[in-house]
Order: C-alpha cells, then sequence, then structure tokens
C-alpha cells in the first residue's frame, strides 16, 4: 500500500522532538536535503580573492583573522555537531544555534554583543514540479565575516558571488555588513521572479475557468492559495526584519548600508502587495469557479425543465388513450391515430413558440 504524503511528512523531526527540552538545546526540525554538509569560503578585499571548498570550522575561524571580508557558506543545517563547532569557534549564542537548525523558524533578527542573526526564507519556482520551494536561511553578521547557513547545496547567491569573483559594483570596497545586505537582496529579488510565475499560472487558470471550467481546477485553485499562504508567512515578518536592521544602532551595521537596506524595504513591500493581489485574486477565481459551475448546472437543469415540460401534454395525451377502456369512441376512429400525433405536435410546437417569446431558450 502506498504511503501518504502526511504520513511521509510525519517521518521528518517536528516540534514534538524538542517536547521537554531545555531552551538552547539543538534539535534538527525539517527535511534532511542532502548527505554531506559542506563549507566553503570566499575571502576577499578590493584587491585579493581566495576561495575555498570543502571547509573545517578551524579554517573558518583561521580565515577571520586575516583582513577584508570572509564569507562562510554552510550548506546542510542537519549536522548538529557542525553546527555545534561553528557556534564554538564564533561565540555564538545557544538560542541563536537552536534557531539555525529549526527550519519552522519565522524571520526575525536579533541582536548580540558580537554578532547581529538574520532568518528568513528563500523562495524559487520549481519548474519541474511547477510548485514553489522554500528553504531556512540564517545570516550571521559579525565584525568582518559573514556566515550563511542553508539547508541545500543550491541557492540563488550566484549573481552575489560573481559580483565578488568580477570585482562588479561596490561589494568588494565595503564591509560584511553590505555583503549580508547584498545576500537578503538577491534573495528578495528571488522572491519577484517566484511571483512572476505564480502570476502567470494564475492568469492561466482564470482564463480556463472562464472558458471552460474543469473539475480538477478547483484542486488548482486551493493549491496556489496555500503556496500564496506560505509566501506571506515568510514575507510578512521579512518586513519588520529589515525595517528593524534599518533602524539599528548596532556598530556592525554603517551608515552607509542603511541606504541599502531602506531600498530593500521597499522592495519587500512591493513583494507583499503582489502576494495581497493575487490573494485577491485567487479568492476571485474561487467563486467565479463555483459560479460558473453553479451556471452551468442551471443551463443543464433548464434545458432538461424545457424538454420535460414539452413531453408532459404529449404523455397526458398517451396516457389517457392508453387506458384499456371499452367506450372510447376515438378508438373506432379511422383516422384517430394520425389525429392524435397532430394534436400532440401542436402542442409540443406551441410551447416552444411560447419559450422562445418568452426568450427562455
Amino acid at each position: 500500500m502506498p504511503t501518504s504524503k502526511k504520513s511521509e511528512r510525519r517521518k521528518h523531526p517536528g516540534y514534538g522532538a524538542k517536547a521537554g527540552m531545555s531552551p538552547g538545546t539543538m534539535v534538527f526540525i525539517g527535511e534532511r536535503h542532502v548527505e554531506q554538509a559542506r563549507i566553503d569560503i570566499i575571502q576577499y578585499d578590493t584587491a585579493v580573492l581566495k576561495e575555498m571548498r570543502d571547509a573545517s570550522p578551524e579554517q573558518c575561524r583561521d580565515c577571520c583573522k586575516a583582513p577584508g571580508v570572509t564569507w562562510i557558506n554552510v550548506s546542510g543545517i542537519h549536522n548538529i555537531g557542525l553546527i555545534e563547532a561553528m557556534g564554538k569557534h564564533f561565540d555564538l549564542h545557544p538560542l541563536t544555534l537552536e534557531d539555525i537548525v529549526n527550519t519552522a523558524q519565522r524571520p526575525k533578527v536579533e541582536e548580540f554583543p558580537n554578532y547581529v542573526y538574520a532568518v528568513m526564507k528563500m523562495i524559487t519556482f520549481d519548474e519541474g514540479a511547477n510548485r514553489l520551494e522554500t528553504e531556512h536561511v540564517s545570516l550571521i553578521l559579525g565584525d568582518n565575516y559573514v556566515i550563511s547557513f542553508l539547508e541545500d547545496e543550491g541557492d540563488v547567491f550566484d549573481p552575489v558571488r560573481e559580483r565578488i569573483r568580477n570585482a562588479g559594483g561596490r561589494i568588494r570596497s565595503l564591509k560584511a555588513d553590505f555583503l549580508a545586505y547584498a545576500l537578503m537582496d538577491a534573495a528578495v529579488d528571488n522572491y519577484f521572479l517566484a511571483l512572476e510565475r505564480i502570476g502567470d499560472r494564475i492568469e492561466d487558470m482564470d482564463d480556463r475557468i472562464l472558458g471552460h471550467p474543469q473539475p480538477g481546477d478547483i484542486r488548482e485553485v486551493h493549491r496556489l492559495k496555500q503556496e500564496i499562504l506560505s509566501f506571506r508567512k515568510a514575507v510578512w515578518p521579512l518586513r519588520e526584519e529589515v525595517g528593524t536592521l534599518e533602524k539599528s544602532e548596532a556598530d556592525l551595521i554603517r551608515k552607509e548600508t542603511r541606504v541599502f537596506l531602506r531600498d530593500l524595504y521597499d522592495h519587500i513591500i512591493q513583494v507583499i502587495d503582489m502576494v495581497e493581489t493575487f490573494r485577491d485574486i485567487l479568492g476571485g477565481i474561487h467563486d467565479t469557479y463555483l459560479s460558473s459551475v453553479s451556471n452551468r448546472m442551471n443551463e443543464i437543469m433548464k434545458v432538461l425543465t424545457i424538454i420535460s415540460t414539452i413531453f408532459i401534454p404529449m404523455t397526458f395525451i398517451a396516457g389517457v388513450y392508453g387506458m384499456n377502456f371499452k367506450h372510447m369512441p376515438e378508438l373506432k376512429w379511422p383516422f384517430g391515430y394520425y389525429l392524435i400525433w397532430g394534436v400532440m405536435i401542436t402542442v409540443a410546437l406551441s410551447l416552444v413558440s411560447f419559450f422562445k417569446r418568452r426568450k427562455w431558450f
């Protein structure tokens, strides 16, 4: 017997795994996406660029001692031992480590004496599966480093990597806070791409439902509503998070970066507007589908009612002359059969003419 999706989801650790544990206890909550966790390092300044793959936590700590900016990307947060080692080397609070491995954590920002911790969701559109994919992203901003924690190896940060490698823009000349902004901006830019794909699906669905609704369309509408709801849960807290970063008095966030954070805040507002618009449109499509199905049923019932109404008098006449009484004078008429047919046809045509004058069909 095939396993249901609901039972498959239950195989993955949930909040119940943390019941009774003390705050700060690390328990991975989510679905494991990669077999082996990996650490990649990019170290740069205006003149030097170094990259390192499959690094160790000790190498990460040593790289942060060098001048310039160090970007440490950790792929695979299911490895509790690796996350603990990173937390030890960078003096991360136990509550921060707990939130890093909790993929259900809502977007937020927290300030600590030696770093700023930010959580957000990376949303992409899977063309093969034709659906949204959401990934938990944690960012640690230190004095001269940024650590990004991802569930999987794939991400939307390749444009940022290319700008660093090609010395494009101002990223090589600014500090770690600008790198953290650039990573958040790359994730938000990808929100627009995902919303465009959802918008195309909504437009196709709207045209199909207005033209010829199918029984499977209502399931697709509900699926789109669930995706928009998930999008909304990821974006609404992010607005507050970026607004807090912009107004933060932490020394790790410099004045020149706050301008870019303000622009990022505007982008998030645009995303929220699009999400709310799509949410309203889907509600309208749902109502349109129900109205279309109801109107279609009404048309069918109207046709059946008209046909029944036409045949009712004909059935009555046929029923009368189908009775087995002995003394029925019309039964002996030579042309009685043809006369009855003429009466029934005349009645049917009269009813059809009456319905047309009333514009009932």
